[in-house]
């Protein structure tokens, strides 16, 4: 006979020496479950954390859409057009020739064929179609965005205002009614503001 402690510190008595080897196996299985749920536990909260960090750095951001899976394509994450100058030679001819934001659910309109064909349009037609907001709401909520932000523009969120600017322009040129054409007309100051307080001196 011979005295052993079991998992709980509780002593119990044990029959022999492979008895007390069996209740130290026991013990020793005890802590690594313990050890294993503890550690499980650390992990799944880890994992909610920053699930919530993102969830909540997706709300804040100014183009939330932009940070989400377009086109079954990771590479369309975040798109941006413009990165070097030639690109923004390239808009600018793109927009002379008539490049049209359409609202949503609609294609980018560019009426010169060989323009639109060329592959770097594609990321332009992402972030025409899929990540500038469109209603007059989803607008009036950025402009409040950006009138509140106190840091400059990433040059991705600066390219994104400078079009959304350019559909809200096109927009307020096919609206009659009186109403939503002052709505529209406010919105497009307050979006050209911004561009130009983010241009200025820091």
């Amino acid at each position: 006979m011979s005295l052993c402690l079991d998992a709980g510190d509780r002593i119990c008595i044990a029959a022999g020496p492979l008895e007390c080897k069996h209740q130290q196996v026991n013990q020793e299985v005890g802590r690594q479950r313990s050890n294993g749920r503890k550690q499980s536990h650390r992990a799944a909260r880890k994992h909610r954390l920053q699930s919530h960090s993102y969830g909540r750095d997706c709300e804040s951001a100014l183009y939330p859409s932009a940070h989400w899976i377009k086109r079954g394509a990771y590479s369309l994450i975040n798109p941006t057009f413009l990165h070097s100058e030639e690109d923004t030679k390239l808009l600018f001819e793109i927009l002379l020739a008539g490049m049209q934001i359409r609202g949503e659910e609609r294609p980018l309109l560019i009426p010169d064929e060989e323009l639109a064909s060329l592959s770097s349009v594609k990321k332009l037609a992402v972030i025409c179609e899929d990540v500038l907001p469109k209603k007059l709401s989803d607008i009036r909520r950025l402009m409040a965005d950006l009138a509140e932000r106190r840091q400059p523009l990433s040059r991705q969120d600066f390219e994104r205002t400078v079009l959304t600017l350019v559909y809200a322009s096109q927009t307020l040129a096919q609206i009659s009614d009186p109403h939503q054409k002052e709505m529209w007309m406010e919105t497009l100051v307050h979006l050209a503001r911004a561009l130009q307080r983010d241009l200025g001196p820091s």
